[in-house]
């Protein structure tokens, strides 16, 4: 018998207007997968981790290695901050989508009271072409007040030049911490509706990480539900609403692990995923191959 395909919502689904629908029809139809379907290739780790990323596979610290990841596998669109993508896109427009991250920080001070500041704007992105704009909202860091003010500017000059925005959702601070972890179910649900809440037309987020132990003790009902992955998938794209859910890849983990992740998120309703240490730490070919492996995957999940 076929596993039961979670409903997502579509790009249909969305009270969008035009510039927001067409561009957005521009990365889940026009390129990667397609069919309704997202798959984006960052590169912002250089800023948000440092070199050190790049060390397992050398190339990968020019940019042009993503860019030609993303050409040759056919991404929906390669995410950049504004320093790379005024550099290096210039071979690739209209070839490549490309999403700009309009805020940032290093990895050097602690998460404890986590916040990115913003490194460029909307009309950055309407004067790149952009796609999408992405924004990184740490959502229960003792900062989040600044967070929410700087991304409420962001969101209304979005929605005046049509412009779709994509937002990190990662729980952060003490707080979190004290109930569960980032990484846990009522974490990451939290985030997600936060990122509703708020005006975000896509949100991205880590899948929830399944531990029964610590599980039992998250707040409210989150500790009393035996969660499996699709189980924590399928909650959080319900917690989502009409904001499209894309899942993030993380660090480097096992093929056959991530082909797995693929498909239990695409069967909960994901929109996609944005994988990309777990796509540029390879060699090219490698890299190519894993990425066809994901599109198989994805396309059975068109809409």
């Amino acid at each position: 018998m076929a596993a039961r395909k979670a409903k997502r919502p579509t790009l249909h689904d969305l009270d969008l207007k035009g510039g927001k629908k067409a561009r957005l029809y521009d990365l889940m139809y026009k390129h990667g997968p397609g069919g309704g379907t997202m798959l984006l290739l960052p590169i912002d780790q250089g800023l948000e981790h440092g070199p050190i990323d790049f060390f397992p596979n050398p190339p990968a610290q020019d940019p042009e290695f993503q860019l030609e990841l993303a050409l040759r596998g056919g991404y929906s669109g390669i995410v950049f901050h504004i320093g790379l993508a005024e550099k290096y896109m210039k071979k690739y427009w209209g070839k490549v989508p490309l999403v700009l991250k309009l805020n940032g920080k290093t990895s050097i001070p602690p998460d404890d009271e986590a916040f990115s500041p913003q490194t460029a704007d909307v009309e950055d992105a309407v004067r790149l072409g952009a796609s999408a704009v992405g924004y990184t909202l740490y959502v229960g860091s003792p900062a989040q007040d600044r967070d929410f003010l700087q991304f409420g500017k962001i969101r209304r000059d979005a929605e005046r030049f049509g412009m779709p925005v994509i937002v990190w959702a990662y729980p952060r601070g003490r707080a979190v911490n004290e109930k569960g972890g980032k990484d846990s179910i009522y974490a990451i649900d939290y985030a997600a509706r936060v990122a509703d809440e708020l005006g975000a037309d896509v949100v991205k987020v880590n899948i929830p990480t399944v531990d029964p132990k610590r599980d039992r003790t998250l707040p409210g009902e989150y500790g009393s539900t035996r969660w499996t992955m699709k189980k924590a998938v399928e909650k959080v794209v319900k917690s989502a609403g009409k904001t499209l859910v894309i899942f993030s890849g993380g660090s480097k983990i096992d093929d056959a692990e991530l082909l797995r992740r693929v498909k239990t998120c695409m069967e909960a309703g994901a929109t996609g995923f944005i994988f990309g240490r777990n796509m540029w730490q390879r060699e090219m070919r490698e890299a190519l191959s894993l990425t066809e492996k994901i599109k198989r995957i994805m396309s059975s999940y068109r809409v």
